[in-house]
């Protein structure tokens, strides 16, 4: 099937479980399309580790809850630092696998909300992006090289939904794991044949997909106008959360 067809049957499909809707999912290809957003900023300045007066001035205005959930996560960092490269994968797996599952719609109020790390845990909710987001930045404060990660949109063939995963590259050449908060495992895009890959990104590139692999380079992520906004909200460690 072509990559027209296909974005077509995703677009056409039923709305998943968080009542999104596959365009929302898909506004990329709008954007490829010729919208233009802003700059990218550039990934290099940006950095999840917070100081602990930056901690319990959230814990002040947030709560003692998210003030513990974000300890956790900086002492997840901390403690992963030094380990095997596949034991890092699977300890941000299974810690951000614990938040709650929530819809935009409710959660933020929005359609369609990319959620930095710090908002996902702060409101101890998000849905399938910023699980994806969440595990891709920490892993990269984690020194994993972000040319091994894309953050891929696929189709959850069983639930007939759209959905995000993080993949994860050991080479250039071969069959990313994915990281994916629908399951506890982290297995092979060969091993999940429920998933049908339409295209990934990360912070320098725009890739179609085919069975998990980088198939087509199609452009830079700066043309996706939500990861610019989640960047620059990074940047200025912006908080967005009522």
């Amino acid at each position: 099937m072509d990559t027209q067809s296909t974005v077509t049957e995703l677009i056409n499909t039923p709305k998943h479980r968080s009542s999104r809707t596959l365009q929302s999912y898909f506004m990329c290809l709008v954007v490829l399309a010729g919208l233009s957003f802003f700059s990218l900023i550039a990934v290099s300045d940006i950095s999840v580790k917070l100081t602990t007066a930056y901690i319990n001035q959230l814990g002040n205005e947030y709560g003692e809850e998210a003030k513990r959930r974000l300890i956790a996560w900086q002492n997840l960092i901390k403690e992963s630092a030094d380990l095997p490269e596949k034991e890092k994968l699977t300890r941000v797996n299974n810690f951000f696998n614990q938040v709650r599952f929530l819809d935009d719609i409710d959660h933020w109020k929005q359609k369609d909300y990319w959620a930095t790390p710090l908002e996902f845990l702060i409101s101890n909710g998000g849905d399938c992006e910023d699980f994806s987001i969440a595990k891709y930045y920490t892993l990269r404060e984690l020194g994993v090289d972000i040319d091994k990660m894309s953050i891929a949109y696929v189709k959850a063939l069983e639930l007939n939904q759209a959905h995000m995963v993080l993949t994860y590259y050991d080479t250039p050449n071969s069959v990313p794991l994915v990281l994916d908060n629908l399951i506890a495992d982290i297995k092979p895009a060969s091993q999940r044949p429920d998933l049908l890959h339409v295209y990934s990104f990360n912070g320098d590139n725009l890739w179609l997909s085919k069975k998990g692999r980088r198939a087509q380079l199609v452009g830079t992520s700066e043309r996706l106008g939500p990861w610019v906004k989640l960047q620059s909200r990074l940047e200025n460690k912006h908080v967005n959360v009522n």
